[in-house]
């Protein structure tokens, strides 16, 4: 864990602590340790734990593609995730349908979603350890809580 998460309220220390131990998991495609994490993960809040995790997997998606996503990009970045995921695990590709359209705001979260918060905590690292390929997951983290704090301050 980063010193840069000491600041953070316990709440969201504990997501990010999550957050890190399930992506580092399916990087390493450890199949002890990732339902685990998954678990840990999902014990969370889903609805704080999705907006953090759709905050990094939508940094990730504009930074691969500044100049805009189209169909063809976001069913690429689907395919790949689903295709490098399934190489060691169980995966669904709809649930990384509703991943992405969420993160990308195409999806209202607050209907009801045929999606479980435990699957979304199962597929979530899997599709941002895709998209982070050789990066670091602290920045992203850091920059989606900062996110989300502006537009609480701004809804506020």
């Amino acid at each position: 864990m980063t010193t840069t998460w000491r600041h953070l309220p316990p709440v969201a220390r504990a997501i990010a602590v999550a957050a890190v131990e399930a992506v580092d998991a399916a990087r390493a495609h450890d199949p002890e340790a990732y339902p685990a994490a998954v678990d840990r993960l999902a014990a969370l809040d889903p609805e704080q734990t999705g907006r953090v995790l759709g905050a990094v997997v939508r940094a990730l998606l504009e930074e691969r593609h500044p100049d805009g996503l189209d169909g063809d990009d976001v069913r690429a970045a689907l395919e790949h995730a689903v295709r490098a995921a399934g190489a060691w695990r169980d995966v669904d590709p709809q649930v990384m349908v509703v991943l992405l359209i969420g993160a990308l705001g195409i999806h209202e979260t607050d209907e009801e979603s045929p999606v479980t918060p435990l699957a979304l905590a199962a597929h979530a690292p899997l599709l941002i350890a895709d998209l982070l390929q050789s990066r670091g997951l602290d920045g992203y983290l850091e920059s989606a809580f900062a996110e989300i704090q502006r537009a609480e301050l701004h809804d506020a």
